[in-house]
């Protein structure tokens, strides 16, 4: 793979901020690796809060989800979005509207690989992007990740799909990039792999999430201060598989919470098409002590039926759904959370489920 620089040519930082002026507004963007829960950009905030960089604004029309200690979660990771969509569909417009970033940050493109949309139609998705945001403010800072390695069992050619676009991303920011707004490569892929660092060869856990966070941390940092680099090389290797998840398109909708003493549960549609969609159930400590052990319960209304299930154990009678916890993800701290997610079927109606929680 041909060198790969995080900074394109010519590229120029002016945005040293004085601590009394107005916040910088980052906008994290991008799938689910961004979203749902994306606790990488907890551990990035709170790293450039530690850092001195106080003035700092994480902006979004998405909120936090969880991640076990303070920060600011505002984002724009759309669980199950292809960047295509995003851009035929212009749904980038009304976010930059909703928050008037001055930098983005970009990792998009997985859910594009899994679809086998070709490499130069999801770059041409980034241009139409890249001008939506300079439309938004001509002086948009944009740093762009070369996505993390992917290798769902299901999908044995999306390794080297990945690397193919990973390959092509250096030129096309090369061409891209402005002195007024410039475009920034960040290697996401070097030192990533997908049996230590991701929960089912797609997602990052624990570990992913602070690689992630140490790559943009010092990108980003030279967009707060003014200060260019040069990006580091590599090399993209397929990663071994893992357990596959599925991660569809559409705009994701919050629903029905029912908690129960210590224990709450949160359903959320995070993609649906034409006979399919993906839901994602977000479980809460709410008591006072750790949750040891959590089971989730809800009934279809519309006969919906669950494919594939991941980060929990599921059963089913009929249209009552069952999931209780994965050996490694029933320990909840106090205030903290555990995610797991799905693919259904469903015809004529989706209504969503209400969720109820239980400890144990």
């Amino acid at each position: 793979m041909a060198a790969m620089l995080v900074l394109t040519a010519g590229a120029v930082f002016a945005m040293a901020t004085p601590a009394s002026a107005a916040p910088v507004r980052v906008m994290p963007l991008g799938d689910s690796i961004t979203g749902s829960p994306g606790c990488w950009r907890a551990l990035l905030w709170n790293r450039l809060q530690e850092a001195g960089h106080t003035n700092v604004d994480f902006v979004g029309t998405l909120p936090a989800q969880g991640c076990g200690v303070p920060y600011d979660g505002d984002n724009e990771g759309h669980g199950g979005a292809l960047v295509t969509t995003v851009a035929n569909q212009n749904q980038l417009v009304g976010w930059l509207a909703a928050s008037s970033p001055d930098v983005v940050l970009m990792h998009f493109g997985t859910n594009d690989v899994w679809s086998n949309v070709p490499t130069a139609t999801i770059l041409a998705a980034y241009t139409k992007l890249v001008g939506q945001m300079r439309a938004s403010n001509p002086a948009m800072r944009i740093l762009v990740a070369q996505i993390i390695p992917m290798a769902p069992a299901t999908c044995a050619e999306c390794g080297a799909r990945a690397v193919a676009l990973n390959d092509a991303i250096p030129a096309w920011a090369a061409a891209t990039s402005t002195a007024q707004s410039p475009v920034v490569v960040v290697d996401q892929w070097t030192g990533f792999g997908t049996a230590g660092d991701t929960y089912d060869g797609v997602h990052p856990n624990a570990a992913g999430d602070r690689k992630i966070a140490d790559r943009w941390y010092p990108a980003l940092v030279e967009a707060l201060s003014g200060t260019p680099t040069a990006s580091p090389t590599a090399t993209p290797t397929v990663s071994p598989t893992a357990t596959p998840t599925v991660s569809p398109t559409a705009t994701p909708t919050v629903t029905s919470t029912f908690p129960p003493a210590g224990c709450s549960a949160v359903f959320r549609n995070a993609g649906q098409w034409q006979g399919g969609f993906q839901g994602e159930v977000t479980v809460s400590n709410t008591g006072v002590t750790a949750l040891n052990g959590w089971t989730v319960r809800w009934t279809f209304a519309d006969g919906q039926r669950i494919s594939q299930l991941w980060n929990g154990e599921p059963s089913a009678d009929g249209a009552a759904v069952t999931v209780r916890n994965a050996s490694w993800n029933g320990a909840i701290p106090r205030g903290g959370s555990a995610t797991f997610g799905f693919v259904a079927s469903w015809t004529g109606a989706n209504t969503p489920p209400s969720v109820t929680c239980a400890a144990g």
